[in-house]
């Protein structure tokens, strides 16, 4: 049971990343892509069917890990306190800009709402990246099995290290990059006219850029946790996954070059899927890697829940996976087609 509800976890926080990434990306360039309120608005409407239902991957997520380990769940919302209202003020101060830019015919007003989504949208890419650097480096669990991080130290992965060093800013920006260019690959999908053709170009200069920095952050990952890569080797489906990413970052940028859009966005798809899945199964079975003492990590096999009550809730998953996959194909079939600029009593 706890290998499964594992399983499910990583699957709500990979699907999170898919499907939040690409309007999160979108958000970190619409300022960039679209340079008039025309244009933001049509950034907005090829976002707007799915931004809402996307944002529900991340509380489904934090639902299983109730569910599946709630230790895992009491020590990190506890140990990151701080850094998940960072989180929490940026979902909302991105909801709200995409909600009230147009309520008001004002050029001020849309402006500061257009400010507000591209701060919120740069910024959470970065918190979630810099989150994920902190569970690869380890935190300081105590015996009981909880920890409390201040914001940084001495900027160095050393303990005690803090939420912010060296080594969590890289897989941060590694993780800003990526979404910047999965939402770019989508706006060149969902999009046409200049619209299109920045965002494709904003795309190809990004996965250059984060094929740098994922062989930097590799690199860096070697040298903070040199176990999760030694584990590489030994686990042919983490090899399978991570020849995956590499296809879909390949994939992505042929694509982009031959205007292939959609064959674009899916590679970008595999890429940031391979990427998570193989992290987690080169983790596995460490949740919150302890650090310096890696005998108090909480782990998938320690901090799980009561398997029967594991097994029920494995049930009511499998009811409800299909209800949502359902909707997820009826809302892309409905919303297909080029994103054109909605009028001003249609919203965004």
């Amino acid at each position: 049971m706890h290998e499964a509800w594992y399983g499910i976890v990583v699957f709500m926080l990979t699907a999170y990343v898919v499907l939040d990434g690409f309007d999160l990306g979108a958000g970190a360039l619409h300022l960039f892509v679209a340079r008039n309120d025309a244009e933001r608005r049509q950034v907005l409407g090829a976002i707007g069917p799915f931004w809402d239902g996307n944002e529900v991957w991340l509380l489904a997520a934090g639902g299983a890990l109730f569910v599946g380990f709630p230790r895992v769940l009491s020590s990190g919302i506890s140990g990151f306190y701080f850094a998940i209202f960072l989180v929490l003020w940026c979902l909302i101060l991105r909801g709200i800009s995409i909600e009230l830019r147009s309520h008001v015919k004002d050029i001020l007003w849309r402006r500061a709402w257009d400010a507000g989504f591209a701060i919120a949208s740069l910024l959470l890419p970065l918190f979630l990246g810099a989150a994920l650097g902190n569970l690869i480096r380890g935190v300081p669990l105590d015996a009981e099995g909880w920890f409390e991080l201040t914001l940084f130290t001495d900027f160095t992965p050393a303990p005690p290290a803090g939420i912010l060093d060296w080594y969590t800013v890289l897989v941060g920006v590694f993780a800003l990059a990526s979404l910047a260019a999965h939402g770019g690959t989508y706006l060149a999908w969902k999009t046409g006219g200049l619209v299109q053709e920045r965002s494709r170009r904003a795309a190809r200069l990004l996965y250059l850029a984060v094929a740098v920095l994922w062989a930097a952050a590799t690199l860096a990952t070697s040298a903070v946790n040199p176990d999760l890569l030694a584990e590489l080797p030994r686990r042919p489906a983490a090899l399978a996954l991570a020849a995956m990413a590499l296809a879909g970052i390949v994939g992505a940028v042929l694509a982009l070059a031959r205007g292939r859009d959609f064959a674009a966005f899916l590679s970008s798809c595999a890429f940031i899927a391979g990427l998570s899945v193989a992290t987690a199964v080169c983790v596995w079975p460490v949740m919150l890697r302890a650090e310096p003492d890696a005998a108090r990590s909480l782990t998938a096999l320690n901090a799980g829940g009561d398997p029967a009550g594991l097994r029920t809730a494995l049930g009511w998953f499998t009811l409800g996976l299909p209800l949502v996959a359902a909707y997820y194909v009826f809302l892309f079939r409905f919303h297909r087609g080029k994103s054109v600029t909605p009028a001003d009593s249609e919203g965004y």
